[in-house]
């Protein structure tokens, strides 16, 4: 999912060190004065490595294998390499900057490339291409009919459901209660969780910045209804949490206001969908009207975003997911914060969240937890007293106008040059997977290299996100998937003149090199992160231009990921899913749950090589095709 520094590698070289961050008053009341757990294992997690500069030429070189096949591709690519690593070259002049950086970072050497150059620099639109999405489960008592343009009670109820139990999580956060998540018993860095709440993505022109702070104290969510805004106080005076009923009481409030309103406000949340230099420009020219800069400020320190829409798709996975990723025209919506649930007038429900500030899997364990809990019995009424809701409100010129309605229709006409599909797959999951003995992960992972191969004849670079939390702010690395040993594997899987065994032999070999590489990056020892940094301290046109690995054409070959793969697992409460990183790739988001699997598909439409609507099918019928294989590889 954490592609996008691909996208931009042109401006790979300009690592700038101006601020990153804005941070906004925080008033003690919302903190536990007793010390908190979620935090305590922060200064004692190691940093993030630099990888040693042998070991990733190495692991680069061996993942050039199965991307150039041409002999003379790959001695071109090996010589580039062995031109950069030599003694006293430049490689080792950028390996001592890098190492001198991580030496004197405070947090992590690789937190302000990482953000800069994957995410705010990049000045493409967020809709699509940044923010991912999920889907929540369908409330147990099933959907309601609701008139389009209408808003409905069980939308409501739900949406206030989920504003409670959001608003305590972020309550846990605040107060270090929250405990720290683990992986096989060793402690991971939290230090996304203070990022999810009261942050926002501010847009300026060549480069955004981040605006959050910690604890989040805000007393409001922002609620969005037909396009218009309302500041909503969700908590007291001291930070106290208003009732599930009362939250449905504010979120009544709006409706009948929304519904009342003589005169609407422009359209302004459709900005964010834009282009980001155009958004940034826009932005900016808005902050200076009269009354725009506190809008902004309600609008970027609110908790979360809560978006009311008063249509509603069909609930299968298919028009549920799309509703959430871009409800066809990007329309009641306000892409710049990392979450605005979604929930539409037939309970269809989910997020949209923005991808910079923090990755996918933390805000994950928000859904779990209210998703899990939304018919649990509502909690006691709180006696606390709430403002009532007050919409806010936009001074836009004529330009601006005109802005908003070239926005509408550039949102419509990108909207459909992605095609967006699910696969809720339910022949098998991880507990017959663990049963031949199989990493689920990896498991899946070659059903997706065997997926491609068979519709195209050919492996091609894959990504897939390895997570850095065991390291103090780590955040992720990639898994170079498409390895010689993936490739061996799919190309002899139907070929009838290899023997069963032999195939037994070269899946076993496929799975423990994509394990040895998933081991390798989530210890902080991958090739792209290292080879990021490394190009992002070169100084001078004349080191540009002896760095020759990253001008040789297989360095951009090598990440040039038509499959970019992500796991959300298991799914039980919610699946996800994001836009496709290349022109001719597919987005793939997967969840395995015990018995099931759910793949979210994305590709875009602008290229004929490429089908969403094949690819499913072609994936189905690969895993279909494993379980064969491994009960008889069991067999035998």
């Amino acid at each position: 999912m954490s592609l996008l520094a691909l996208r931009s590698f042109g401006n790979l070289l300009q690592a700038r060190k101006t601020g990153l961050r804005v941070v906004y008053p925080a008033y003690r009341t919302f903190v536990s004065k007793k010390a908190g757990v979620t935090f305590q294992n922060q200064d004692n997690l190691p940093k993030l490595p630099v990888p040693e500069l042998h070991d990733t030429a190495d692991r680069y070189l061996r993942s050039l294998e199965p991307v150039l096949r041409n002999s003379e591709e790959f001695e071109r690519a090996a010589q580039a390499v062995s031109t950069f690593i030599k003694p006293n070259g430049l490689g080792e002049t950028l390996q001592n900057r890098l190492l001198n950086l991580q030496k004197n970072a405070e947090l992590s050497w690789l937190e302000d490339i990482w953000v800069n150059k994957a995410y705010l620099e990049y000045r493409e639109p967020v809709l699509l291409n940044v923010n991912w999405w999920c889907t929540f489960s369908n409330p147990p008592q099933g959907l309601v009919e609701a008139k389009k343009g209408s808003f409905s009670e069980a939308q409501i109820k739900r949406a206030s459901s989920f504003v409670r139990r959001v608003l305590e999580f972020s309550d846990l956060v605040n107060r270090q209660e929250l405990p720290v998540d683990q992986l096989r018993k060793a402690p991971l860095c939290m230090n996304q969780y203070k990022r999810i709440f009261g942050t926002a993505r501010i847009a300026d022109t060549t480069r955004d910045r981040l605006a959050y702070n910690y604890p989040a104290t805000a007393k409001h969510v922002i609620v969005m209804a037909k396009d218009q805004f309302f500041k909503v106080n969700v908590l007291g005076e001291n930070g106290q949490l208003a009732s599930t009923k009362q939250i449905q009481h504010q979120l009544s409030e709006v409706v009948k206001l929304v519904s009342d309103l003589a005169e609407t406000q422009p359209s302004v949340g459709i900005l964010t969908s834009e282009h980001r230099d155009v958004w940034g420009k826009i932005r900016n020219d808005l902050a200076a009207l009269p009354g725009n800069a506190q809008t902004f400020k309600d609008i970027d320190e609110a908790l979360f975003v809560v978006c009311l829409d008063d249509i509603g798709p069909d609930g299968d996975p298919d028009h549920a997911h799309r509703h959430i990723f871009h409800r066809d025209d990007a329309k009641n919506r306000w892409f710049d914060k990392p979450l605005q649930f979604i929930v539409a007038n037939n309970g269809v429900a989910g997020v949209n969240g923005e991808h910079s500030p923090v990755d996918a899997v933390v805000p994950g364990a928000v859904f779990n937890y209210i998703v899990s809990k939304e018919n649990e019995k509502e909690e006691a009424e709180s006696l606390i007293q709430l403002a009532p809701p007050v919409q806010l409100k936009w001074s836009v010129t004529g330009e601006v106008t005109d802005a908003i309605k070239t926005a509408e229709s550039n949102a419509k006409k990108f909207i459909k040059t992605i095609q967006s599909l699910c696969l809720h797959y339910n022949g098998y999951g991880s507990d017959f997977i663990k049963k031949v003995k199989v990493s689920p992960d990896a498991f899946v992972q070659m059903a997706l290299q065997l997926a491609y191969y068979r519709q195209y004849g050919e492996s091609c670079p894959t990504y897939e996100t390895a997570s850095t939390r065991a390291f103090a702010y780590g955040r992720t690395e990639t898994v170079r998937v498409c390895s010689s040993d993936s490739v061996a594997f799919v190309e002899a899987f139907d070929d009838n003149s290899v023997e069963d065994r032999e195939k037994l032999i070269l899946f076993k070999k496929a799975i423990e090199s994509h394990l040895e590489y998933m081991g390798a990056a989530s210890s902080g020892k991958g090739v792209d992160r290292h080879l990021l940094g490394l190009r992002s301290v070169i100084e001078t046109d004349a080191e540009r231009e002896k760095a020759t690995i990253f001008s040789d054409p297989s360095y951009i070959k090598s990440m040039y990921f038509k499959l970019s793969t992500s796991n959300m697992s298991p799914g039980d409460h919610f699946y996800g899913g994001f836009g496709p990183v290349v022109p001719e790739g597919y987005g793939v988001n997967y969840a395995i749950g015990k018995n099931n699997m759910k793949f979210s598909i994305s590709s875009w439409r602008t290229c004929k090589e490429t089908d969403s609507d094949i690819f499913r099918d072609t994936l189905n019928k690969s895993l279909n095709d494993l379980r064969e294989a491994a009960d008889k590889f069991v067999q035998s």
